[in-house]
């Protein structure tokens, strides 16, 4: 809904894998509406792990550009895309993570983050900045407060408690300040005063609230 608010105001230049730009134009039909925009949305490839430049250096000998890479997490498509056409796309372009270079700096972000694998801690490690998926607090956040939701590992996020949570993982020791993103509403951290809150802030973690900003 985001991209479809935002082409009202200002030409769009939309970043993402084949397998995402499949996904939302050859069966939501919503998405239609991108191709009625005046100017019209242009759609660049996101390939995975190819640093590609976003603003290109003022000199060819600085390193003064804004480089970013597509990293696969090894997530799914949503539910909404067929059987047919899920079969027809890479997997690995389902979830992605970003990685921003400038100024030998880097940033890592992963508002969505199913936790498979291990490049994604790599990635973290690498980084000055990961802002990484804060979603819920445990896996079955959902269901405890009503039955038949599904658990938060079901819906591609890794919690943040529990057996191999987030707050569990043993990252090297590195530079890299961790801020929590896409919080929902069910999640305690939210809560100031709670015990949540005071472990993630006394593991070394930042939660993220509106209007927050980091600098490199």
């Amino acid at each position: 809904m985001g991209l479809l608010h935002l082409r009202e105001f200002q030409p769009l230049q939309i970043f993402s894998t084949v397998g995402v730009r499949r996904a939302l134009t050859e069966e939501n039909s919503l998405f239609r509406v991108l191709n009625r925009a005046n100017p019209p949305v242009r759609w660049e490839t996101l390939a995975l792990d190819r640093l590609i430049p976003l603003v290109p250096a003022s000199l060819p000998e600085k390193k003064s550009g804004l480089f970013c890479k597509a990293v696969g997490l090894n997530g799914n498509y949503p539910e909404y895309v067929s059987e047919s056409l899920r079969h027809s796309l890479a997997p690995e372009e389902a979830v992605i993570g970003l990685s921003l270079v400038s100024k030998e700096k880097r940033l890592f972000y992963a508002p969505n983050l199913p936790g498979i694998g291990d490049s994604w801690t790599r990635n973290v490690e690498e980084a000055d900045l990961a802002i990484l998926d804060g979603t819920f607090w445990k896996d079955e956040e959902l269901s405890s407060i009503q039955k038949g939701s599904k658990s938060a590992r079901q819906m591609g996020h890794l919690p943040l408690w529990g057996d191999n949570g987030l707050l569990r993982k043993a990252f090297r020791p590195s530079k890299t300040r961790r801020v929590l993103i896409h919080i929902n509403n069910t999640n305690p951290v939210l809560n100031e005063q709670s015990e949540e809150c005071r472990f993630v802030r006394q593991a070394g973690w930042e939660i993220a609230y509106d209007g927050m900003e980091l600098a490199l």
